[in-house]
């Protein structure tokens, strides 16, 4: 399976997804970025049924309060699946719950960010994560350059 440059956007806020893919495009991020709408749409998208997804993201930006299956779900399938249990996962959420934190490490995430409440931080926030988990990180899977 071929992981490519897309970036998976999981959030139930649409809000929160427009500030999202604008701070992406103002930080001229111009991979290919798919949304899901909840955790079962996630789920969907990453584990089609009768078939299997032919190319993984290279970055997932998960929510973790959503309805139908919560974020946490999201990501213990994720790491619970051979084909995608190496993916970069970035919790991207409002929650400042300690228990979040640790719940989000202890099933394998990759980084906890709180969502800023002002544009200007948030698009300080995607840069950064941008930068290191598009740029600079080296994910397994990825073709050697």
């Amino acid at each position: 399976m071929n992981v490519d440059g897309r970036i998976l956007v999981i959030d139930d806020s649409p809000d929160d997804v427009t500030l999202t893919l604008r701070a992406l495009k103002k930080n001229n991020i111009t991979n290919v970025v798919d949304v899901a709408s909840d955790g079962e749409e996630a789920i969907r998208y990453l584990f089609p049924a009768g078939g299997q997804l032919d190319t993984l993201p290279a970055l997932i930006l998960l929510d973790l309060n959503m309805p139908k299956v919560s974020g946490l779900e999201v990501l213990r399938r994720i790491r619970g699946d051979p084909r995608t249990k190496y993916l970069p996962v970035v919790v991207l959420t409002t929650s400042t719950e300690e228990r979040d934190i640790v719940n989000t490490y202890d099933l394998g995430a990759n980084s906890f960010v709180r969502k800023p409440v002002a544009f200007d931080e948030f698009l300080e926030a995607v840069r950064v994560l941008g930068m290191y988990w598009l740029l600079v990180n080296r994910p397994v899977g990825r073709p050697h350059d």
